[in-house]
């Protein structure tokens, strides 16, 4: 399916979202080695990071056929998808 640039920043900012929630929750929760999850806990972690590394596959292979199509190296679309998804101007 291709993509528009529209589309890839769109990604990478559903990505950096579901980023940041694993990391928040890995900060409330603190490190698995030195304090006992819950249940819920691992669950819920688990579950975050599951969709922020689907939505990061999803967007790596979108960029990559991206790039072909437009005939830039894959590098450089990935740069621009994550400049213009972190810094809009």
């Amino acid at each position: 399916m291709a993509h528009t640039f529209e589309e890839l920043v769109g990604m990478q900012r559903a990505a950096d979202t579901a980023n940041a929630q694993v990391q928040q929750l890995r900060d409330q929760y603190g490190p698995p080695t030195q304090y006992e999850w819950t249940e819920t806990q691992t669950a819920t972690y688990e579950t975050a990071w599951r969709a922020w590394r689907d939505l990061a596959r999803d967007l790596q292979a979108a960029v990559t056929e991206y790039a072909r199509e437009q005939g830039q190296a894959r590098n450089e679309a990935e740069a621009d998808v994550k400049k213009h998804a972190r810094h809009p101007e």
